[in-house]
């Protein structure tokens, strides 16, 4: 194209200045004049932080500057984003609590084509590397995720632009509308949700957004209903923070699976082939020493936690005492005041990044408490530490101990008083969870290790028994850090001195723990009903599952017999005793879990290549027929009856008094299920027995060991146990014939489950056939035991020849109500 005339050669400047501007940041939109952002923002409130923002109150906008680009791909800045609640649900069956933090991203800021990008980097990708090509080519393979994208209004002359982020902060970013679908399909109305312009602040290291964004529903569900004024619109805070990437200098620390920490895991492309692509870092604080060289010196920046001033006493002082356990960790790991516990500041968010806090939440149920942190998800530093606490769990854990002790302890002050018991716990669970913001996981090895405590495990009440027999709770809950503990934070915090090889000393630090016989067992070994090292256990205590099982058995007997008024405080309605019931009656639970591990169970930890041999090592037969032993005593008739002298106070509710996941289920009415109790219970004994990755482990150890029981053993022991025939009283007959029930049901259900193996469901249909056949051929004497045994054989006989489609029957037992003292979603979970 030829160009003529006076005016030809400036349009070319004019088109290659408007170039230019794309190549840093593409074009800022038609209309756009320089120099126009002070006369926009001219009556707007500014904010200066992190990056400067403007608060247009008329039109309830948020306006963002951002600065010029600095690479051809548009860059303003890069920082580390991450979402978080400060308001939630009150439910813990919806799970959008107050103080919840979602996802930590590191975001790119970029201007492109006229608008400005929140890009969130891939950070499981990467190439460590001085090669710039050799990082690009791993960046450019693997995809980063656009969060949000904005209109630049503005630019200035200097290259600075004017941005509306109102939508970006006005955003379900927590994704409630997921968590509520099955409340009734909420919707987020966007006329009802507006920027929270008072909590938008600015702050040197950080930029702190809050929306308060409305949900509705035609329909809602009944967890919203029960805790929100107008159940058709729930109204949430959103919270954003937007962080100053941490400064260089920061070493980041190898993980070792055996050190007890969370790791920030990525791929390394550029990792030598002769090395693993993955790489592993501890995520953990930065903590440094004022005299690198001293065995102890003062932090040049300690780590400085604030509790949530909304705390009421004496609650108060436990959370400050438990929190400030730590405190010793990091003097084993050489330092001199790195770390404290302060009240938070009058004034100050609790989401700020600039402190940790431990921060007091209330739900209408009790619920998980939890750790979170904002972790620079490149190296594992953490940026800020948030711990959750429930203020229901305070209450429950009264309500175990005014089952075991009695009410009339309660505020005694004395060693039995519920409620210092309960503030013994409170102490464990501020330590806790607090232990999972400094980074380190849950060791449920720990209670099971002689003299290996930890209070990253999960404790469960120690209750011991005097020789007069009556129960002593003067040791219910440790206090102060475990040895695990203490290692665990000598292996992420220890600095090591100039020169010093670090590596080596890490290791020195896994090889003392070992010598020390101080064992690592995470959640993945320990959740789950397959799960299969007696070594680790939720809720559980003593070196030994089964003898301790067998205590807890005459624990729980022991509070059964004494069960009556005395349970509930004075001038509480009888029918609440049925709350204070559950605890006592499944009293054992988690160590029925604990001992059923021992059934085709393993033994193990973290091996690695040169550890002494065999690593897995199968529990031997002794053991596992103790084991077995101690599980089917808990099926006694007697010990699954509830004493007629508690019945007779389960009064229905009163007026005015609704059911609560406190108490049992029933299908008698109004009056207390007994028979539903005892199904409950039985349900947890045959479930673990029949769970079918046991079965399979049953089968395969016998066949590699003939002395170890196998699959036919554990089902005729169960049956001939549950289906013995001897004389017994009329009214622990019936509760008999409710087992029964539960194990028929158990066996059908495990035949009929198609994941579970041939060899496994071949041998339960041999075990249902004889059971069959057995009670066919002898149905008992009485009348109504032999109708009983003429149902269930008719119920195996009519599975056996089931079509494929069949549905096994009968139908599962009821649910009991929660039992830890989280009584979140899952019964195992955090």
């Amino acid at each position: 194209m030829l160009i003529s005339g006076g005016w030809g050669m400036g349009w070319l400047l004019a088109l290659a200045a408007v170039l230019a501007l794309g190549a840093i940041g593409g074009s800022e939109g038609a209309g756009t004049r320089v120099d126009q952002i002070a006369d926009r923002t001219a009556k707007w409130e500014r904010h200066a932080g992190l990056l400067t923002t403007w608060h247009d109150r008329e039109a309830g906008r948020i306006w963002l500057l951002v600065p010029p680009p600095t690479d051809r791909a548009g860059t303003v800045g890069v920082f580390i984003y991450a979402e978080s609640l400060s308001t939630g649900i009150g439910n813990v069956a919806v799970g959008l609590d107050r103080g919840e933090i979602g996802r930590t991203f590191v975001v790119r800021l970029r201007r492109v084509a006229g608008r400005l990008l929140f890009e969130a980097t891939n950070t499981s990708f990467q190439a460590v590397s001085e090669n710039p090509a050799e990082r690009a080519s791993v960046s450019q393979s693997f995809p980063p995720s656009i969060l949000w994208a904005g209109p630049v209004e503005a630019v200035d002359r200097d290259g600075s632009a004017l941005v509306d982020i109102t939508s970006f902060i006005v955003r379900d970013a927590r994704d409630a509308t997921a968590k509520l679908a099955d409340q009734g399909g909420y919707a987020l109305d966007a006329n009802r949700s507006v920027p929270d312009l008072e909590n938008c602040l600015a702050f040197p290291d950080n930029l702190e957004f809050e929306a308060i964004l409305t949900f509705g529903s035609p329909k809602p569900g009944k967890s919203v209903t029960e805790t929100t004024p107008a159940p058709p619109s729930v109204t949430l805070v959103q919270h954003h923070s937007l962080v100053r990437l941490p400064d260089a200098g920061y070493r980041p620390r190898a993980f070792d699976p055996r050190c007890g920490s969370y790791s920030i895991p990525f791929v390394n492309f550029s990792a030598p082939l002769d090395g693993p692509l993955e790489v592993q870092h501890v995520e953990r604080f930065r903590l440094q020493k004022a005299d690198p060289l001293a065995e102890r010196s003062r932090a040049v920046k300690p780590i400085v936690y604030y509790l949530d001033p909304g705390v009421p006493e004496p609650i108060r002082s436990a959370l400050l005492d438990g929190a400030r356990w730590w405190e010793k960790a990091f003097e084993a790991a050489g330092f001199i005041d790195g770390f404290r516990v302060e009240m938070l500041p009058d004034g100050v968010n609790p989401l700020d990044a600039r402190y940790n806090v431990l921060e007091w939440i209330h739900r209408t149920t009790r619920g998980s408490s939890f750790g979170r942190t904002i972790t620079d998800p490149r190296t594992g530093e953490i940026i800020k530490g948030h711990v959750i606490l429930d203020s229901q769990r305070l209450r429950q854990v009264r309500l175990v101990f005014e089952g075991l002790a009695g009410a009339d302890r309660t505020g005694s002050g004395a060693p039995d008083d519920p409620i210092q018991l309960a503030l013994s716990r409170i102490r464990q669970l501020a330590a806790h969870e607090l232990g999972h913001t400094l980074g380190f996981a849950h060791n449920f090895a720990a209670s099971s290790t002689p003299d290996g405590g930890s209070v990253m495990d999960y404790p469960a009440p120690r209750v011991d028994i005097t020789p007069d027999g009556d129960l002593d709770f003067t040791h219910a809950y440790g206090v102060g850090l475990g040895p695990w503990d203490i290692q665990a934070a000598r292996y992420s915090y220890t600095e090591f001195a100039p020169g010093a090889e670090e590596a080596n000393g890490l290791r020195d630090i896994l090889a003392d723990s070992a010598k020390r016989g101080l064992l690592f067992i995470a959640d993945g070994d320990t959740r789950g009903a397959e799960s299969a090292n007696p070594r680790a256990s939720m809720w559980d205590n003593g070196t030994d599952p089964v003898n301790q099982l067998q205590h807890e058995m005459r624990v729980r007997r022991i509070a059964l017999d004494r069960f009556g008024q005395h349970n509930v405080k004075p001038g509480t309605p009888l029918a609440r005793l049925e709350e204070t019931l559950a605890p006592v009656y499944f009293h054992h639970r988690y160590q029925v879990t604990a001992a059923l591990k021992v059934i085709a169970g393993i033994d193990h930890g973290t091996a690695f290549r040169g550890d002494p041999a065999p690593v897995v090592r199968m529990i031997d037969a002794d053991r596992q027929k103790k084991a077995l032993d101690a599980l089917l005593g808990c099926l006694a008739p007697a010990e699954l009856d509830v004493p007629e002298s508690v019945l007779e106070l389960l009064a229905p509710r009163p007026y005015e008094s609704d059911r609560n996941t406190e108490m049992f289920p029933s299908a008698t009415g109004p009056a207390f299920d007994a028979l539903g109790a005892v199904r409950s219970a039985a349900e947890m004994v045959v479930a673990g027995l029949l769970n079918p990755e046991r079965c399979a482990r049953l089968v395969d150890f016998h066949r590699r060991r003939t002395d170890l029981p196998g699959l036919e053993d554990i089902l005729h022991a169960l049956t001939a146990f549950v289906f013995d025939d001897a004389a017994i009283a009329p009214r622990l007959a019936e509760v008999r014939r409710a087992t029964q029930e539960v194990v028929v049901g158990g066996l059908i259900r495990l035949s009929g489950n198609a994941t579970a193996p041939l060899a496994v469901r071949s041998r339960v249909d041999a075990a249902l056939t004889r059971l069959r056949n057995d009670l066919t051929a002898d149905p008992g004497s009485d009348e109504t035991q032999a109708a009983f045994s003429g149902t269930i054989a008719g119920l195996i006989g009519r599975h056996l020849t089931r079509p494929l489609t069949a549905s096994p029957e009968p139908p599962a037992a009821p649910v009991p109500p929660a039992g830890a003292p989280l009584g979140s979603w899952g019964e195992d979970a955090v």
